[in-house]
């Protein structure tokens, strides 16, 4: 069902909140050029709010030659032109905030764009310049300067440093990146770049945007005298192995989210941070949301948690009691832009590890999209059934899978190239939406439009569209929908507390969210007897003989 407008003043909506991410190059094309924009969201924004969701996160809208998917920023300040205006920006807002949607954005404070004013201005005015200060530019070792400051390691592949050419044509200083060269890292130990970051949330705030995630929140702060990593500390992802890593989750970082909490509280309705922070511990991750920080982060312990009932478990009780223990809400998320589609990890042999990626699985077994899907409607009432808040990825209300065989010519994900075209990447989750109709563009673009999607649509999604699901209420859409209605409705779901249950065998979770809510789960092979209860209020696969089914979730009434 749509919501109201949203109240002028909606308190700790967040604790709770569902919020759906919107990777809007993919998401729909208004104008027909064959890339998402500001246009094709605005007319599916009522399917946003029909879906039942709380509010949406666009990945990065700003000026970026796309080197990284948006996420090399040239304009803080505005929209990229593939996307629309800075004015239809604005009129979005208020058009989701009439749907009863709130926005939160992007923000990427660890690097710019090469093409950012800034960098540009480092560059000609050469070493020693103020305009140098604001990132990280260090002279090389070796006789004549030409090896890299130090060992660091770029999470794209190949070394974290590239050496700049100088105003007089020479080769000079070095400058760090630690994800692609076009995105030099900034130096937040320099007083101008802490205050410009504070002005341009500021400058969105104002505009009515309701709160920021934070890209890559645990690396802003590198170690003093920058020093090499050892053979432990490389670890590309960002989950350092100890408190003391040269540039992932270091203590400084803390200041720096303490300002902004301060902008974010000037506010007469204060707006909210959400953190993208890989840390070693969730005891770490929780240092990030203590109550004059950041307000919630992602729980990638969860996200990368496979379909096994222990390691869900575990994931479970230590997020609860690290960020219980600041007074944060936990937030579950199964996918996003930067991981495989869990349809497409879940239709796997699980392993007894972390799943990031599908090369986290075994090579040689095949995609069962069938067992992928049927895992997936289990994880989505679980997911929606924990205490605190959650996120949906684009698509994943529709069952998508991962698209693994994109033509090698087609991949744009900077991971492709730096990898020595080892890693495929990241492009398989970013294929955009199939809405309507049997061919591709699946009414991802409007009708007779010339250009073809950005990426190519499998003609397998002509059954997964969102008009071969409406109305359809054994579909992973409406299933969707019926969860996110009972979740608003009934009084024991959002934030709170849950209390686990004896279940009948070890691949079972059992939790009881007061008042009056049981959720089974059964991971394991066979059915198993559910407990005692007072009728099934939703179920992810039809039971059998009033018994749970392997791969299953249930609520309950109790």
């Amino acid at each position: 069902m749509p919501h109201d407008p949203i109240p002028a003043a909606g308190g700790n909506w967040w604790r709770s909140a569902v919020i759906y991410q919107v990777y809007i190059r993919s998401f729909a094309d208004g104008n027909g050029d064959g890339t998402g924009d500001l246009s094709g969201l605005r007319k599916r924004l009522p399917y946003l709010s029909g879906l039942g969701v709380d509010a949406l996160w666009l990945n990065p809208w700003y000026p970026s030659p796309m080197a990284d998917g948006g996420y090399d920023v040239a304009d803080y300040r505005d929209i990229d032109p593939a996307f629309g205006t800075l004015a239809e920006a604005q009129t979005m807002i208020e058009e989701a905030h009439d749907l009863g949607l709130r926005i939160v954005i992007d923000i990427v404070p660890n690097h710019t764009s090469d093409q950012h004013h800034w960098f540009r201005q480092a560059l000609a005015d050469g070493p020693g310049s103020a305009a140098r200060e604001r990132y990280i530019f260090r002279d090389g070792r070796g006789q004549d300067g030409e090896l890299a400051p130090n060992n660091w390691q770029s999470v794209f592949g190949g070394s974290a440093w590239t050496r700049a050419t100088e105003p007089d044509g020479t080769p000079g200083q070095w400058y760090l990146h630690l994800f692609a060269p076009e995105q030099p890292d900034l130096d937040w130990e320099s007083e101008e770049v802490r205050a410009e970051f504070e002005s341009i949330l500021r400058f969105w705030f104002d505009r009515g945007v309701d709160g920021v995630r934070i890209d890559v929140a645990h690396a802003l702060v590198k170690a003093p005298g920058l020093p090499d990593l050892g053979a432990s500390d490389i670890e590309l992802v960002g989950s350092a192995p100890d408190a003391d890593h040269p540039h992932w989750d270091r203590d400084g970082v803390h200041e720096i989210f303490r300002g902004w909490r301060a902008v974010a509280d000037s506010y007469a309705e204060p707006r909210v941070f959400v953190a993208e922070a890989w840390t070693g511990t969730p005891e770490r991750l929780a240092r990030y949301v203590r109550p004059d920080e950041l307000h919630t982060a992602f729980n990638f312990d969860y996200l990368v948690a496979p379909w096994r009932a222990a390691l869900l478990r575990s994931a479970i009780d230590t997020s609860l009691a690290a960020l219980g223990a600041v007074d944060a809400p936990a937030t579950w998320v199964l996918s996003n832009h930067d991981v495989a589609r869990h349809v497409s990890r879940y239709g796997r042999p699980q392993p007894d590890k972390p799943v990031r990626a599908l090369a986290d699985l075994a090579g040689d077994q095949p995609f069962d999209l069938e067992l992928g899907t049927r895992r997936a409607r289990a994880a989505a009432l679980l997911t929606l059934a924990l205490p605190g808040g959650a996120y949906i990825y684009q698509g994943e209300e529709l069952g998508l899978w991962e698209v693994e065989d994109l033509p090698e010519e087609l991949l744009q994900d900077p991971t492709w190239e730096r990898s020595g075209r080892t890693d495929r990447g990241r492009d398989g989750c970013r294929v955009p939406l199939p809405w309507s109709g049997d061919v591709s563009p699946f009414g991802y673009s409007p009708e007779g439009s010339p250009a073809q999607p950005w990426l190519p649509q499998p003609a397998g999604w002509r059954d997964v569209t969102v008009q071969a699901q409406r109305g359809d209420k054994e579909s992973m859409l409406e299933l969707y929908r019926r969860a996110l209605q009972i979740r608003h409705s009934h009084p024991a779901l959002g934030d709170g507390a849950l209390t686990w249950d004896s279940a009948p065998d070890d691949e079972v979770l059992s939790f009881t969210r007061a008042p009056g809510l049981r959720c089974v789960v059964n991971l394991g092979p066979e059915p198993v007897d559910l407990p005692g209860h007072d009728g099934v209020i939703l179920s992810s696969s039809p039971l059998e003989d009033g018994r749970l089914p392997a791969d299953t979730a249930v609520w309950l009434a109790c």
